[in-house]
Order: structure tokens, then C-alpha cells, then sequence
């Protein structure tokens, strides 16, 4: 049986060139939306048409997610015993405005998102908690109440229509801290730590608990991929927080999914330097987006010795390339001197956006990474 070079990387083996798998997810849907997608790919009536279409390999997390929905999810569904949830879906100008409440006895928590038409992505308009004070007997009762339900079905759905070169990443998961930055935001979370430790204990043992049942019934269900959708950016995420809210809810995720046989990663744009060596010391299989200064804080050759030679990692490609190389020369040579010191690792690198694709990215920059890539993937200097 002959494997693919995308599965060969989780199991750390070189396929003999390097692997491409891009997010075009914000993008795609951008130039769709707008009806500006470029002739080539006109016809393309997905992300992963498009992928397809550029000849690219599939590692992805948001394949399946409902763009103007939410940043992830699509494969799970979420009850909260004990509360009635209402969710209601307006028009603002071209904006979408999505509003859930959720109630109970003790009161009713509301959150609010709009999808900007303009720019193509999901803005948090208002927190589920936005007066926490006030608010941490519902809130409490919340985080106590909520589960989540896999659906394999349509799991297997979107792993099928990608075939089995491809994998699709389930990346519905997300720490104890996230959970607190989701529903009051990083200032009000911190302050909460502060004022309530003894309540945010008792919220993140919870909310651990309930993403670990959902972490077993995909691992279960066959999900070759999981990811905590956690943005692992030490300016939200510092090392304290991370070993203090974050660490066992890791810990226990990976060692489920290496019982079964998967893999788990965290989505991690931004700033990793200070927390890659003890993510891997958890047993996390890897990293989602690492970016270059100034975007990031550390290379991908550093990231690499600092995580050992089990630790996967994505990216290569941030928006400080899309828009800095102008030229094919430029990402030609980027591409080329990337992939050179990249070579002792490629069988646990995969080329990769650091977060996204920016939706201002001309299509000719998109077409010469791909050219580059196939330049030079099998490249041994």
C-alpha cells in the first residue's frame, strides 16, 4: 500500500520532498463573495477545489467549516443542559449579525458575532459574559452544563470528498484557557483569574472535562487529526497560563489520541518562542503556523531543534511574504533558501500559511509558491 507524503509526515517520515499544504480558506471565500476569483479558477466552487486545482496537498482544519459561521467548528454539536439556547440571524448593510442567548434560571447569557462582508471574516461584536461580576452563577452553570456530540457522518463526508491522500484535521477542540477567552475575552479572563481563582479551578476542570469525552469520541470515530483551535500566542498565552490553565487539558488530549492511534496539534500563529519546548514536553505532535519574525519570534529551523525530533510543524508562509515578495524571483528565492535549511527536517515540516492566506494576496503570488514549491520540493543541497 502506498502511503502519501501528507500521512507519511505523521508518522515522521520523508517522503522525499517536501509537502504544501495551504490555507486558502479566507481567501477563496473573499473572491467568491466579491465575485473577483480570477479566471483560472472560476470554476472552483470551494477552498478544496481550488487546492485541487493548483495540484497541492490537503492538511487542513477548516476544509469543512461554514465560512461566515464561525473562526472553526462545523463537526460537532453543542447541547448545554439546563438551558434553552435561541440563536437569531440578521442583515446590517452586507454584514450578517448572528445572535445566540442562552437561558436559564438564574439568568440569560447573550453573544454576538458579525461576519464583515467587506473584509471576509468573523468579528466578535459582544463576549457571552460581558459583566462577569455579576454573572458567574449562570456562568458556572454554563461551563458546568455544555457538551459536545461528534458526528462522525459528516466527518467521514469531508474525509471522503478529500480521498485518502489528504487528511482532514478535526479542529474542534480548545483549552480551558481559550474557553475563558472565547466567552469573556483576554482582559476580563485575566482580571477574572485574579479576582475568582477558586471559580476559574472549578471552570477549567470542567470545561477540561468535557473536551476530553469529545477528544475520545473522534479519537474513537477514527479521526486521524485533531486540533485546539487555541491561537498559542504567548502575548495571550504565557507560560504561566499556559502550565497553570492549559497544560493537563494538552497533556491528557494527546495521550487519548496516541491511544488510538491520532495525532494532536494546536493552531499557534504568532509568538511561540518561550512555550515550544514545553508544549512538546506534553506530548502535543505539533504546531500549527509558525511564522518568521516579524510575526513571530523565533525560525522554523530554531522551532525545530527546540521541540525535538517528534514534533511536527506547519508554516513558512505569513503575510509578511504575500505582500513583501513582489516578484517571482523574490519568492523563487525565498522558497529555495527556506526549503535548503529546511531539508534535515522534512519529514516533520509541512509548507504551509503561518494562520491564513490575507485575502489582498494577488492570485500570481499564490500561483508562484506553488511553482516555486514545485521547483524545488525535492531539493538536497
Amino acid at each position: 500500500m502506498v502511503t502519501s507524503p501528507v500521512n507519511m509526515i505523521l508518522n515522521r517520515q520523508d517522503s522525499g520532498h517536501f509537502v504544501y499544504a495551504p490555507n486558502y480558506w479566507q481567501w477563496f471565500a473573499h473572491h467568491k463573495n466579491h465575485n473577483t476569483l480570477p479566471a483560472e479558477i472560476a470554476h472552483c466552487s470551494s477552498q478544496l477545489e481550488m487546492i485541487e486545482h493548483l495540484g497541492l496537498d490537503v492538511f487542513s482544519r477548516n476544509i469543512y467549516c461554514r465560512q461566515g459561521g464561525y473562526w472553526f467548528g462545523g463537526l460537532c454539536k453543542e447541547t448545554v443542559d439546563g438551558f434553552e439556547a435561541q440563536v437569531s440571524v440578521e442583515t446590517q448593510g452586507d454584514d450578517t449579525i448572528t445572535t445566540k442567548v442562552y437561558r436559564n434560571a438564574s439568568g440569560e447569557l447573550t453573544e454576538r458575532l458579525k461576519y464583515a462582508f467587506k473584509e471576509s471574516t468573523v468579528v466578535q461584536d459582544k463576549f457571552l459574559v460581558d459583566n462577569y461580576s455579576e454573572q458567574l452563577k449562570i456562568l458556572a452553570d454554563f461551563v458546568h452544563g455544555r457538551r459536545w456530540e461528534f458526528l462522525p457522518e459528516v466527518f467521514r463526508e469531508h474525509q471522503d470528498r478529500v480521498g485518502p491522500d489528504g487528511v482532514v484535521i478535526a479542529g474542534e477542540l480548545y483549552s480551558p484557557l481559550k474557553m475563558l477567552h472565547l466567552m469573556l475575552g483576554p482582559v476580563d479572563t485575566t482580571y477574572m483569574i485574579m479576582d475568582n481563582p477558586d471559580l476559574v479551578d472549578e471552570l477549567i476542570k470542567a470545561h477540561e472535562k468535557a473536551q476530553l469525552d469529545l477528544v475520545e469520541q473522534m479519537a474513537k470515530s477514527g479521526v486521524k487529526v485533531m486540533m485546539a483551535m487555541d491561537n498559542l500566542d504567548t502575548f495571550f498565552h504565557p507560560p504561566m497560563y499556559v502550565e497553570n490553565y492549559s497544560a493537563s487539558f494538552y497533556e491528557k488530549a494527546s495521550r487519548i489520541c496516541h491511544d488510538h492511534g491520532s495525532a494532536f496539534f494546536i493552531h499557534a500563529c504568532g509568538k511561540q518562542k518561550d512555550n515550544l519546548k514545553y508544549i512538546a514536553s506534553l506530548g502535543v505532535d505539533g504546531l500549527e503556523g509558525i511564522a518568521y519574525p516579524p510575526l513571530g519570534d523565533v525560525s522554523l529551523t530554531e522551532a525545530m531543534e527546540m521541540t525535538g525530533d517528534r514534533f511536527i510543524l506547519t508554516g513558512g508562509i505569513s503575510a509578511a511574504e504575500t505582500k513583501g515578495l513582489t516578484s517571482r524571483k523574490d519568492v523563487f528565492d525565498y522558497v529555495k533558501h527556506l526549503f535548503i535549511q529546511m531539508r534535515p527536517y522534512r519529514h516533520r515540516f509541512i509548507f504551509s500559511a503561518s494562520c491564513n492566506t490575507p485575502i489582498d494576496t494577488p492570485y500570481e503570488t499564490i500561483r508562484w509558491f506553488r511553482d516555486a514549491w514545485k521547483e524545488y520540493k525535492e531539493i538536497d543541497e
